[in-house]
């Protein structure tokens, strides 16, 4: 049987390197202060009709269940989030900071760092709206990205503002209530689009690509709050790793104020991560009843996974996510010690080492080349010198012989 088109099986090489992603992502967001969260994995399709619109709709795995319920897979986090909070918000003191690292479905073309189910790291800060927590949440996905080694040559975080283009629009004498959606569309397209496509649609507003270009090439005042965030993030040492750029703007439709996409510096690879401000969102969603701000971003497994496999500042964290099966692999050169050695390696795992053994009789060498595969860095072997065992270290081939009753506390010793 044949694999899904844009899922993938991930081997144990693979499971090593999605785990380590993981657990780096957990890591950056617990320092920054964020606890973790996670909702279901299907959610009612209402819920993505209501807050994203049409496009994101239209990459749904959606189908009715059992129960003749419209039900979709989740395609990112932030319908859940919202959808929580303002069911147990008010339990919460503000503002909160959360994140989640969890799996999400898109029926979509899959090609170069996009699949059709991925895992994303979410945070999100609900319920503050001063510019710090835009500055927090852009240190965050800059940190995210440095945790693999990744320089500010490696990547940039492009910033924009959606109000500089509403106001664009406003002294352009056009309806940015009515229109302002369907001309950040165009925006999100630009560098897409062909320069004839893009024509035609401006056309309908009145306006030409040059103008647009020219608003993009010299920004002017309208982005004096990149300035401020700016400063935030040099206060911290992060300069070069961001820059302004108002073609950014973010495709789906309930982004407010500031925006961002992260890219590779040499231009290869789709977005590393994006998000933004979404300050009515949970007012839209909960019909008026909850009205608190909100920002966040997401970053997806699988393109930051090419970034690391083709950068060579990367190459000591992309080494580390091999973990070895096991860290101990115990001999068994006498059958006769087959039970005291399973008592010990009960003890050790118990202690919290990863340990590994010969499930059938084996010669000794067989065992040891079968530790030496499996990546252990000690052997212990329990054989003729009862009730002394041996320990080797493999890389050096060095050993010493120690009583069984000391083997808990040398192990200890050599694990520092």
């Amino acid at each position: 049987m044949q694999l899904l088109p844009g899922f993938r099986d991930l081997f144990p090489d693979d499971c090593a390197r999605r785990n380590y992603i993981l657990s780096r992502w957990r890591n950056v967001a617990l320092r920054y202060g964020f606890v973790e969260y996670d909702g279901p994995m299907l959610e009612s399709t209402e819920l993505y009709r209501k807050k994203s619109g049409g496009e994101l709709v239209g990459q749904l795995f959606d189908f009715v269940d059992k129960g003749g319920r419209d039900v979709a897979l989740r395609p990112e986090m932030t319908p859940t989030l919202a959808r929580m909070v303002i069911a147990r918000g008010r339990d919460f003191r503000k503002p909160l900071k959360w994140f989640s690292v969890s799996q999400f479905f898109r029926y979509e073309k899959q090609q170069r760092g996009r699949l059709r189910e991925f895992y994303q790291l979410n945070c999100d800060i609900i319920g503050e709206p001063s510019l710090a927590a835009d500055a927090e949440v852009v240190a965050l996905v800059i940190d995210a990205l440095r945790e693999f080694g990744l320089t500010a040559e490696d990547f940039v975080v492009r910033i924009s503002d959606r109000d500089a283009w509403i106001s664009f629009l406003k002294a352009k004498g056009i309806d940015a209530e009515t229109k302002g959606g369907q001309f950040l569309q165009i925006i999100d397209k630009l560098e897409r689009d062909s320069p004839e496509s893009t024509g035609l649609k401006l056309k309908e507003f009145g306006l030409t690509t040059d103008e647009v270009r020219e608003f993009i090439a010299h920004p002017g005042a309208h982005f004096e709050r990149f300035d401020q965030l700016a400063a935030d993030l040099g206060a911290r040492g992060m300069e070069g790793f961001y820059k302004l750029d108002p073609a950014i703007v973010r495709g789906l439709a309930y982004y407010t104020g500031l925006v961002f996409e992260v890219f590779d510096r040499n231009g290869k690879l789709r977005a590393l991560a994006g998000g933004g401000r979404y300050d009515n969102l949970l007012r839209d969603m909960s019909d008026g009843a909850v009205n608190m701000p909100a920002l966040g971003f997401g970053m997806g497994d699988v393109v930051l996974g090419e970034l690391i496999a083709e950068t060579p500042r990367a190459l000591e964290s992309r080494d580390r996510w091999h973990q070895s099966a096991a860290e101990i692999y115990v001999v068994i050169a006498k059958e006769e010690r087959r039970n005291d050695a399973l008592r010990s390696i009960q003890q050790m795992r118990e202690k919290g080492f990863r340990v590994d053994y010969p499930l059938s009789p084996a010669k000794v060498g067989k065992q040891f080349q079968t530790a030496e595969h499996l990546g252990a860095r000690l052997a212990v072997l329990f054989g003729d010198e009862w009730p002394e065992v041996k320990i080797k270290t493999l890389a050096t081939r060095e050993e010493i012989s120690i009583p069984h009753t000391e083997l808990m506390e040398v192990l200890r010793r050599l694990s520092k």
